[in-house]
């Protein structure tokens, strides 16, 4: 029996779910709202209220700049953990991830560059189609040539 290949918000979701307990898990603080989007080989994850107790007392007690130090060296920590998450989730090679934290704001933003698009099922009223992921939607078979 095999298992089904999920759609676009499915996949999406349970990405957000996975990276919000990650963040719980390893910095004991969990981001209120995780948005994640997939599209052609990339996939960007935006996170509210992402920064720790600590690194917002150090940044309300003039000490900004440590809290950005603090901010990107957890960043810098938790990528691979970020990296093999997504990859086991999406079942694709992660290349590269790309992040930055807003202290001021509380925002987090992740961008994984994807070996190539996951698979994932596109829902249709009567069929389980399967495709791989593209922002590219038009029909270029009546796409006239050029000559």
């Amino acid at each position: 029996m095999t298992t089904p290949i999920p759609t676009r918000g499915q996949v999406e979701r349970t990405l957000a779910q996975r990276i919000q307990a990650l963040y719980r898990d390893q910095l004991g603080h969990q981001p209120d709202k995780v948005i994640c989007q997939l599209s052609d080989q990339n996939v960007v994850v935006v996170m509210e209220n992402s920064i720790t107790q600590p690194e917002q007392l150090l940044a309300k007690t003039g000490h900004q700049e440590l809290a950005e130090k603090v901010r990107s060296d957890l960043d810098d920590v938790i990528q691979e953990q970020l990296k093999a998450l997504i990859e086991e989730t999406l079942n694709v090679s992660v290349i590269e991830v790309l992040a930055d934290t807003t202290i001021k704001t509380s925002r987090t933003g992740f961008i994984a560059i994807l070996t190539e698009p996951p698979t994932i099922r596109t829902p249709t009223p009567n069929s389980n189609k399967v495709t791989r992921v593209s922002s590219d939607r038009r029909d270029r078979s009546n796409t006239p040539k050029s000559a």
